[in-house]
């Protein structure tokens, strides 16, 4: 790419406008960054949603608090999930924090165990709030969430998402993903 490019086809009077050029993305190797990550410690969660385009839910440990006026969430998610275009279609989502008991139900919606999308709510007691998102009985805490807007970053959709309604769970601790294992805090 020049520094020099000429303006779009409607602006044809000759007129030329200076582009900086885009610098080529650099970045670690991805299995250091990976390595690195492991050594992250984060909640694990089951994010669940409901609605036109079907039930479905995966496991995340990419959620985090945005603001607090208004109180909002983001979750990440690879786009070539399988629950990416129904979560997209459903606009809603619930983010279950799971128990330090849950490793099951975190392998389960994380497709370790073979069993897909909707069958995954076959183990579990589930309920529902305001946006009509599955929301785990069990759960340390459920966010329930109207989506607000979608990024698309590499190779993930950063969904941000209004809570509107929260449910406190049972006390007790919760499951954590830590050096890729299941930990209690």
């Amino acid at each position: 790419m020049s520094w020099i490019d000429q303006r779009p086809d409607d602006a044809m009077d000759g007129a030329f406008t200076a582009v900086a050029p885009t610098p080529p993305i650099s970045s670690v190797d991805q299995a250091a960054f990976r390595d690195a990550m492991a050594r992250l410690g984060a909640a694990v969660h089951v994010v669940t949603s409901a609605g036109p385009g079907g039930r479905t839910g995966f496991t995340a440990t990419a959620v985090c608090s945005v603001s607090d006026q208004p109180a909002t969430l983001l979750v990440c998610l690879n786009r070539r999930s399988n629950s990416a275009p129904l979560l997209a279609r459903n606009g809603v989502f619930c983010v279950n924090t799971l128990g330090a008991n849950e490793e099951k139900l975190a392998d389960m919606f994380a497709g370790r165990s073979g069993v897909h999308l909707d069958e995954r709510f076959n183990v579990g007691e589930w309920t529902t709030l305001k946006t009509g998102s599955p929301v785990l009985a069990s759960a340390v805490i459920a966010f329930d969430c109207r989506t607000l807007d979608v990024k698309t970053v590499a190779s993930h959709n950063v969904i941000f998402g209004v809570v509107e309604a929260i449910r406190l769970g049972p006390p007790g601790p919760a499951l954590v993903y830590h050096e890729r294992l299941y930990k209690k805090v």
